[in-house]
């Protein structure tokens, strides 16, 4: 079992990452949150966790050991596969998901594409008890801040990027394109930005 991977970035989206190590490249599945902490890296370590299915083999990695353990226990509730943790730790930061479940915000979590009210009831029944201890009191905390002519989006890299990320997370890129327009006109700018604003309102 692969524990972590350190190596050179070869390639970085808002979604995945290709790690080179040892002359082997690595195709890598991040978080947002994960993306935001090695944006402006040439190199570094991810913690992995590998996760094996009948017709693939995927890799996920974190920037930190919280995010990874977080993940870890999301996708050991009946109903959350590993797109739906990625996804949960998108839009939220590990410190914001330990508070949402610690809290019994199930609101919060049916925010969140994919998840409905028996899995948000589920994931804080399941979850609550194991976030209650004081090794959860430091996790890191938030990280950063329709039809219609999408004429902005088109010719705006950031949000090329924020869209692609967000279509490759299973939303529909017409959606998309009419909330990033939004998002653009409001000025905000970044990929990250534009990507948490987008998952606020999708």
């Amino acid at each position: 079992m692969i524990h972590h991977l350190v190596g050179k970035f070869v390639e970085k989206t808002p979604t995945y990452v290709v790690l080179e190590c040892g002359g082997v490249g690595y195709l890598v599945h991040v978080s947002l949150t994960t993306f935001s902490q090695i944006s402006n890296l040439e190199t570094g370590r991810l913690l992995i966790h590998p996760v094996y299915r009948e017709d693939a083999q995927l890799l996920f990695g974190f920037y930190d050991k919280t995010e990874r353990d977080l993940f870890v226990l999301l996708t050991g509730v009946s109903g959350v596969g590993a797109a739906t943790a990625r996804m949960i730790l998108s839009g939220m930061a590990p410190g914001e998901v330990v508070a949402v479940i610690q809290s019994g915000d199930d609101a919060a979590l049916k925010a969140i594409k994919g998840i409905g009210a028996k899995t948000a009831q589920r994931i804080i029944v399941d979850l609550q008890d194991k976030l209650g201890g004081d090794d959860w009191a430091g996790a890191p905390g938030s990280g950063g801040s329709g039809t219609g002519n999408s004429t902005a989006t088109a010719h705006n890299t950031e949000a090329r990027d924020a869209l692609a990320a967000l279509c490759s997370l299973g939303f529909d890129r017409k959606r998309v394109n009419a909330v990033l327009d939004k998002a653009l006109k409001a000025g905000i700018q970044g990929v990250e930005p534009l990507i948490k604003e987008a998952l606020k309102r999708l």
